[in-house]
């Protein structure tokens, strides 16, 4: 079993360290750690520390020795989803999903045929919630760099994403998509692939043409039609495992 993930504001040098707050009462009090037990430390950016727990105190301080200060590097291909709004919870399991299989960065989309609008308080309080969700799932998932989320864009903000990645994708339905499929499509070395999923109604021939005009390209996971909650995590999976970060 791999180390239990707690964020901190600045990763630790050494070679002490006080865990407290809502971090240092979960690891005390919900995850029981005790002396010699290890741990990890990070910023969420890349940055993270191992550290071996020396003594608790209370319900919410944890002691630990840190051995070591690291950097992960940004991977050499980056993945951005740019998820259209889901309705009810579905948004919080698309961004829970997509963070444990390791997408870098995820873009609210307010597509023209999503039923969900984020407009003043609720919007704010929605896009609250994805945030949580992804530090809480990068946690959850061992990551030390949590997924970007991202205010949410239009669909002329979208296409202007899109101009600027090294390969773009809309995920489409239809099994003729005439770019063909994913699993096969040709990837860049290195750059951004920024991914578009579209919301249950699916993308109109509006969305289609601008983000056409922008130099992206529709695909199709398989034969079956996955739900916009589910579509990124698996168009994803595929990336991850052909781009060899899965390797």
């Amino acid at each position: 079993m791999t180390a239990p993930v707690f964020v901190v504001e600045k990763v630790p040098a050494g070679p002490e360290f006080v865990l407290d707050g809502s971090e240092g009462r979960h690891a005390v009090s919900v995850k029981r750690l005790g002396p010699g037990e290890a741990l990890v430390l990070t910023d969420g950016r890349g940055g993270w520390a191992e550290a071996v727990v020396t003594a608790a105190e209370g319900k919410d301080r944890l002691v630990v020795s840190v051995s070591g200060a690291f950097e992960e590097p940004e991977p050499a291909v980056r993945i951005t989803v740019v998820q259209a709004l889901p309705k009810g919870d579905r948004g919080e399991v698309a961004v829970e999903t997509m963070t444990e299989t390791g997408v870098d960065a995820i873009v609210p989309w307010q597509a023209s045929r999503c039923i969900t609008q984020w407009r003043g308080d609720r919007g704010a309080k929605s896009l609250a919630k994805w945030r949580a969700t992804a530090r809480e799932s990068g946690k959850q998932s061992r990551r030390v760099r949590f997924p970007e989320v991202a205010e949410a864009l239009s669909t002329k903000q979208v296409a202007a994403l899109l101009a600027e990645a090294a390969l773009a994708v809309v995920l489409h339905e239809d099994r003729d998509a005439p770019s063909g499929a994913l699993a096969i499509a040709e990837l860049p070395a290195a750059g951004s692939i920024v991914l578009v999923v579209g919301p249950e109604g699916g993308v109109s021939p509006d969305e289609l043409a601008a983000f056409a005009a922008a130099g992206a390209h529709p695909y199709r996971l398989g034969p079956s039609v996955l739900r916009t909650s589910t579509a990124g995590t698996a168009a994803a999976a595929v990336l991850l495992a052909r781009t060899g970060r899965w390797s």
